[in-house]
């Protein structure tokens, strides 16, 4: 399951983050509902830090919603 997740989860941030720099979905737990996502991106350059991260939230909502993401840990950079 957690395998699925992951590959779930790195697929929407492809899609959102296209030309990300880094992308990494972690399984912290190994039971698939406690995730850390690292996204470096130009897409972020200028932006403060919460709305970083309600970009990856919004590319993220259908997992979160469903209750494939029980806990996300989010850490963001721009490019800049």
């Amino acid at each position: 399951m957690s395998d699925s997740a992951v590959a779930r989860l790195d697929a929407l941030l492809r899609v959102a983050f296209p030309a990300a720099d880094e992308l990494q979905v972690i399984d912290r737990t190994g039971g698939g509902d406690h995730f850390q996502v690292i996204v470096t991106s130009a897409r972020f350059d200028g932006l403060p830090l919460v709305q970083q991260h309600r970009l990856v939230n919004e590319a993220l909502s259908q997992p979160l919603a469903d209750g494939t993401i029980h806990e996300l840990r989010i850490k963001t950079r721009g490019t800049a």
